[in-house]
């Protein structure tokens, strides 16, 4: 039998769809299609069915969590596979059931003969617990200080007796219930401290945008400084508040100076014109009572002869007046080209400052980190998965056809596509994420205590969230999409070398068909 070829099927199909006079529908097309080519027709994919039963699974462990997470991604997906492989690994995450043979009914201590600690099966009052729960408090202590000398004594009062073996449990909870007292307050005293000192801050920079309302770039600083010490804080965002201070202070020192010697500069010139003024006015007079003399004796002599040394002395005088008018013109001139070019230099000193400024760390379309932003803050996640030996994902992605749309509806649009793409991303991202413009439409996004396989879920859920939400150019509703590439930093490895490689993961996603996201 010859194999029908595909237009020929195709054909068919439509026949017979109208033959049964059945609706043109995508589900019947298929049955209809698979009848004609002899191919079994698989049923329907029970996409609601499948996300109720998802719904209705615990997640009480993180194993749990997670399957139920890749549950949900296979139902999407509609992958069977998917959905097999989730489920079969669901049930190796469930929590464990305590053994009554093992424990008191009262308590659930073990008992003598109960598993050792550290053994899944045992129950949750083991002494290996009580440890968890003691290094659990002094994780804690750092962050309430230790002005209470009373809180730190019953602290360590409580830790003892929680790291004694065979401790007696219902003596613990009622230590418990008081140490949560007193950590209740010690907690409200390390806020109220933390909100109080955020006031004095706020409080120092208005002082100094009150201080220096005559320069323009210090204002723009004085303003990102009140914007990064805005609630909620983190160790980031802190550590961006120090620098920004140590930048306003530099510069204004550096200004203040050089204004100090352009105003020492002007005393001394100012102090030289007054001098060469007093000194013309005593020659000026003097010249005036040589003319005077001259003139009488002029008027007394009765022959040429008298007249003649007059007359030589009166252009002598005459001589020495220019000479000195022309040397006070001279030194006066050179006095004015020196206020000039001190006056230049200052207004250059301004613009540089000017340039500084507005050329900070951001980005000034999108609100995102510039270039030189991001290099600061991917040296600073190096430096803390470095010490904290944590795992940090940078992630580059690109807007998908943005040419296209710059061609279509202008420029103008295109920012705003832009704009609207860094609002969207810090709304869903983490706070302590960073969100930076790599060029043009790239964006890089750092994504500290972050793991591959999560970097790559989160930038999902971003697309996710992109085709949800949409911008106006004109009166048109445009949608924007982007392909990105995730990378893990490695071991040793440099954060533009991890930036590289997201690149290079970004151009594989555009090449493989655009608005997807591939792990480097």
């Amino acid at each position: 039998m010859i194999a029908k070829k595909p237009f020929e099927i195709a054909r068919e199909t439509l026949r017979q769809l109208t033959a049964r006079k059945l609706a043109p529908t995508p589900i019947n097309y298929q049955a209809i299609y698979n009848e004609v080519a002899g191919v079994a027709t698989d049923p329907p994919f029970p996409t609601d069915r499948l996300r109720d039963i998802a719904q209705a699974l615990p997640t009480k462990t993180p194993g749990q969590q997670k399957q139920r997470a890749l549950l949900d991604s296979a139902i999407g997906q509609l992958n069977w596979d998917g959905v097999k492989s989730a489920l079969m690994a669901y049930g190796g995450f469930s929590p464990p059931a305590a053994d009554p043979a093992t424990a008191t009914p009262s308590t659930g201590v073990p008992m003598p003969g109960a598993s050792a600690p550290g053994d899944v099966s045992a129950p949750a009052l083991t002494f290996d617990f009580l440890q968890q729960m003691a290094r659990l408090i002094e994780f804690t202590l750092p962050a309430l200080g230790s002005d209470d000398a009373r809180f730190n004594e019953q602290t360590q009062t409580l830790l003892k007796a929680m790291r004694q073996p065979g401790a007696d449990v219902v003596a613990l909870k009622l230590m418990l219930g008081s140490f949560s007292d007193r950590l209740s307050f010690a907690a409200e005293d390390q806020a109220e401290i933390k909100v109080t000192l955020l006031k004095l801050l706020h409080l120092i920079i208005e002082n100094i945008g009150e201080l220096s309302l005559d320069d323009r770039w210090l204002k723009g600083q004085i303003e990102a400084l009140m914007t990064a010490s805005t609630p909620p804080l983190t160790l980031r965002r802190l550590d961006d508040v120090e620098r920004r201070l140590k930048d306003v202070i530099f510069k204004q020192t550096e200004a203040k100076g050089r204004a100090l010697e352009a105003q020492e500069e002007m005393r001394q010139m100012l102090a030289t014109f007054i001098e060469r003024l007093s000194q013309m006015t005593e020659s000026t007079s003097a010249y005036r009572g040589k003319l005077d003399d001259n003139a009488r004796l002029i008027e007394q002599a009765r022959t040429l002869a008298e007249i003649a040394p007059v007359l030589k002395e009166v252009v002598g005088a005459t001589r020495t007046m220019a000479h000195d008018s022309l040397t006070a013109r001279d030194e006066l001139r050179g006095m004015r080209e020196k206020a000039q070019s001190t006056e230049a230099e200052l207004v250059k000193l301004h613009q540089e400052l000017d340039r500084v400024s507005a050329q900070a760390r951001h980005d000034p379309l999108t609100g995102a980190l510039n270039r030189k932003g991001l290099e600061e803050a991917v040296n600073r996640e190096v430096s803390n998965v470095r010490r904290k030996e944590t795992p940090l994902c940078v992630a580059l992605l690109d807007i998908d056809n943005f040419k296209k749309l710059n061609d279509a509806l202008g420029h103008a649009s295109g920012d705003v596509a832009l704009a609207h793409l860094a609002t969207v991303t810090r709304e869903v991202m983490r706070p302590h994420d960073t969100l930076a413009r790599y060029g043009g439409e790239e964006f890089v996004i750092l994504m500290p205590d972050t793991a591959l396989d999560n970097g790559i879920e989160a930038m999902t859920r971003l697309q996710r969230e992109l085709t949800t939400r949409f911008f106006l150019a004109g009166t048109e509703k445009v949608l924007i999409t982007f392909s990105a590439g995730v990378a893990q930093l490695a071991t040793d490895e440099t954060g533009q070398s991890a930036i590289k490689r997201a690149d290079q993961a970004m151009y594989l996603a555009k090449r493989a068909g655009k608005n997807r996201v591939l792990g480097a």
